[in-house]
C-alpha cells in the first residue's frame, strides 16, 4: 500500500522539521503495513536533513527496507536531497537523476516531478531544462495534488530569472505560479506568489 500524500501533508510542517520528525516517527511506529512504514522512514530522514543532521538521516535511509517501488524511489530521492543540502551538488544530481528515472519507470508521477524539481535546484545550469521536463510530466495528470507542483516549478523559475536580471521573464513565471496557486495551490503559496510579484515589479 502506497503512502498517501494526504497523510504526509498532515504530518509535515516544513517550518518545523523537528516537530515533523516526531510526528513522522510516531506514524511509522504505529503503521502496520511494511511498505508504508518504509516510506515514512524516508520522510523521517528528510526531516533530519532539514535539521542538518545529515549522518542521522543517512543512517535512517541505510536501514530502510526496500519494500516497494515507492520506497526505492524515495530512498534515492532523499539521498539526493541530503547531498544537495550538505553542499555536494555533484553527488546529488546523480542520485536525483536515478530517482527521476526510477519514478518514471514505475509511473510514480508525483515522485517523478519531485525528483525533477530537485534537479532544477541542484543543477542550476540546466534548471530550465529540468523544469520544462517536470511541466511536461504534469501535462499527463489530472490529480490536483500532483498539479500543485506547477506552483513551485514556476515560482522557482521566477527567482532563477530574477537572479539573472531577467525581470520580464521573472514576472511571467510568477504570474504563472499565481494562476497555478489559485487553481491547485495553498493559501500560503498564493501569498508567496503575490509577494514575489510585488517585489519583482518594484525592483524592476
Amino acid at each position: 500500500m502506497a503512502l498517501s500524500q494526504a497523510l504526509l501533508d498532515e504530518l509535515w510542517d516544513f517550518g518545523d522539521p523537528a516537530g515533523s520528525e516526531v510526528r513522522l516517527r510516531m506514524a511509522a511506529e504505529a503503521e502496520t503495513d511494511a511498505a508504508t512504514r518504509a516510506e515514512l522512514a524516508t520522510q523521517v530522514a528528510r526531516a533530519l536533513g532539514l535539521q542538518e543532521r545529515y549522518a542521522d538521516a543517512e543512517a535512517v535511509l541505510s536501514t530502510t527496507p526496500i519494500t516497494s517501488a515507492e520506497a526505492a524511489v524515495r530512498v534515492t530521492l532523499e539521498r539526493g536531497r541530503l547531498r544537495n543540502s550538505a553542499g555536494d551538488a555533484g553527488a546529488a544530481i546523480g542520485l536525483l537523476e536515478l530517482a527521476a528515472e526510477a519514478a518514471a519507470s514505475a509511473h510514480l508521477t508525483f515522485l517523478h516531478v519531485d525528483a525533477l524539481h530537485m534537479l532544477a535546484i541542484a543543477d542550476p545550469a540546466r534548471a530550465a531544462e529540468w523544469t520544462a521536463c517536470a511541466l511536461d510530466v504534469l501535462e499527463g495528470t489530472t490529480d490536483p495534488r500532483t498539479l500543485r507542483w506547477t506552483v513551485s516549478l514556476h515560482h522557482n523559475a521566477g527567482w532563477t530569472h530574477q537572479e539573472a536580471g531577467r525581470t520580464d521573464e521573472a514576472v511571467s513565471e510568477f504570474e504563472k505560479a499565481r494562476d497555478a496557486a489559485i487553481r491547485w495551490g495553498t493559501p500560503q503559496q498564493l501569498r508567496w506568489a503575490d509577494e514575489a510579484l510585488a517585489e519583482v515589479r518594484t525592483a524592476g
